[in-house]
């Protein structure tokens, strides 16, 4: 089985759609990073200068008046030239916090879907191109072959999601230490743990992905499968009856997170008056559920199990052309 496995990442490393995606998958966060360090880069005093040069009467009105911008008289002087520069600006600082819920959600669903391109972009090849009928005239234990291939796709996702998003949190940690910006206790060690989770989605994601391009033998389908699924989930959930523990986004977002809210439905009797204090947790008339993060996981392990159970009997039954 080793022996299979060495065999399928070296013929992974090989392919160069997959390099192409797995390099992606290193360029993109990079620009996210990149983008997100920008953006929350701190004021130099050349702008604020040139912001103060060009709001002199926004400035001096304040100090008039500085109880209507919500500044006490006695720091009218200071203050009001800093609000006026805060508003010109809109920037900032950079929170591990903030970008868990902000580009780290970003870097997790790039991953996510590079990595499924790159695992059935790897499956399809083989049956696109016939190469799958050699391989079995040298391995013909099918099985062995399916988990093999499985493992190879599975593994490297694994890796490159987990060193892209330790890289990209551990930049974040660097830039704030850099910039001397307070930090909570357990900052760092919460946003490395919902890396790792994205990368642990990303490779049940990989994997889902490769069990049905085995199944239906065509990168296109496969494709084309994913994507009215994401429309289904985007838009036909929105009007139809269906809770949001059913729901993909509400999932995964438990994945990333460790547990999420979403919101249900309560009967009409909750809004005619007799409800003046906020319902009780997990009443009739509470509107929040809460999702836990081992639930997230059960909904796409139990659908990866399924695809991945209905590919490996095909597979080891259907005829190979």
């Amino acid at each position: 089985m080793r022996g299979l496995v060495r065999v399928e990442l070296t013929r992974l490393r090989w392919r160069r759609a997959v390099l192409l995606l797995l390099l992606a998958c290193l360029v993109v966060p990079v620009l996210i990073a990149a983008a997100t360090l920008w953006d929350t880069r701190p004021v130099s005093e050349a702008e604020k200068a040139e912001i103060r040069a060009s709001s002199t009467q926004e400035i001096a009105r304040c100090e008039r008046k500085p109880r209507q911008y919500g500044v006490r008289p006695a720091r009218a002087e200071t203050r009001c030239a800093e609000l006026v520069v805060e508003w010109q600006t809109a920037r900032r600082d950079l929170s591990l916090a903030r970008e868990r819920t902000g580009s780290g959600v970003g870097v997790a669903g790039v991953l996510v879907v590079l990595l499924m391109l790159t695992a059935t972009t790897f499956a399809g090849h083989d049956w696109n191109s016939g190469s799958i009928s050699n391989q079995l005239l040298f391995r013909p234990r099918r099985g062995r072959l399916w988990a093999a291939k499985a493992i190879a796709v599975t593994g490297v996702a694994l890796v490159a999601a987990a060193v892209v998003s330790t890289a990209y949190w551990l930049t974040m940690w660097a830039t704030m230490r850099a910039r001397d910006l307070p930090m909570l206790d357990g900052a760092l060690t919460d946003s490395l743990a919902q890396g790792l989770r994205g990368a642990g989605l990303a490779a049940v994601a990989a994997l889902g992905c490769y069990a049905l391009t085995m199944l239906l033998r065509s990168t296109v389908a496969t494709l084309g499968v994913v994507l009215a699924f994401g429309f289904a989930s985007l838009f036909l959930v929105e009007a139809l009856p269906v809770s949001g523990r059913w729901e993909p986004l509400d999932n995964a977002a438990a994945v990333l997170r460790n547990g999420t809210e979403y919101y249900v439905d309560v009967p009409p009797s909750c809004y005619d008056g007799r409800y003046r204090d906020r319902p009780a947790e997990g009443s009739t008339c509470d509107e929040t559920r809460e999702l836990p993060g081992w639930q997230g996981a059960s909904y796409y392990g139990a659908g990866v199990l399924l695809v991945g159970a209905a590919s490996v009997l095909s597979f080891r039954r259907r005829d190979v052309p």
